[in-house]
């Protein structure tokens, strides 16, 4: 799949299948009845939430980002709220080709014209490619956390 151009839109009625299906590449583990409530919760709640897809000039699906506005505390962050990057993926064949930059670009400027002066986001510790991809896209690292728990 070699599209010339892209669109960047918010998810419409019409895309949510594509939204979808986009959504169990990123999250597989998740069942397909796990992401329709998901979904259907994110779009309940268009004051707190950003859901933009990218489609080729074709029409076809090629990506997807997710963000939020938090009011909680945000590790590394000064400010509230604070826009978080809940999720972002590009389909493999479509990679290094402005998709997730202009995906970022689009939820940035929508937590920015709803009061957000920061844009969070997180990777497992692990997962050097989504840290590398998170500097690409300007991201700064501002720290690494081991999370534990004691069963009572």
């Amino acid at each position: 799949m070699s599209p010339t151009s892209f669109t960047i839109r918010a998810v419409a009625p019409a895309d949510v299948s594509s939204w979808r299906m986009l959504r169990h590449r990123l999250w597989p583990r998740a069942s397909a009845d796990d992401h329709a409530r998901e979904t259907e919760q994110l779009l309940a709640e268009p004051h707190r939430n950003a859901m933009v897809i990218a489609v080729s000039s074709k029409g076809e699906a090629l990506g997807f980002a997710e963000a939020a506005i938090r009011h909680d505390y945000v590790n590394g962050c000064d400010t509230s709220p604070v826009l978080f990057l809940e999720g972002i993926y590009v389909i493999p064949d479509m990679r290094r080709r402005g998709i997730a930059r202009a995906l970022c670009s689009s939820v940035e400027q929508w937590g920015t014209s709803h009061g957000c002066v920061e844009f969070a986001s997180d990777t497992a510790i692990d997962n050097i490619d989504a840290q590398t991809l998170h500097r690409a896209l300007g991201f700064d690292e501002t720290e690494r956390v081991v999370f534990y728990r004691k069963r009572s």
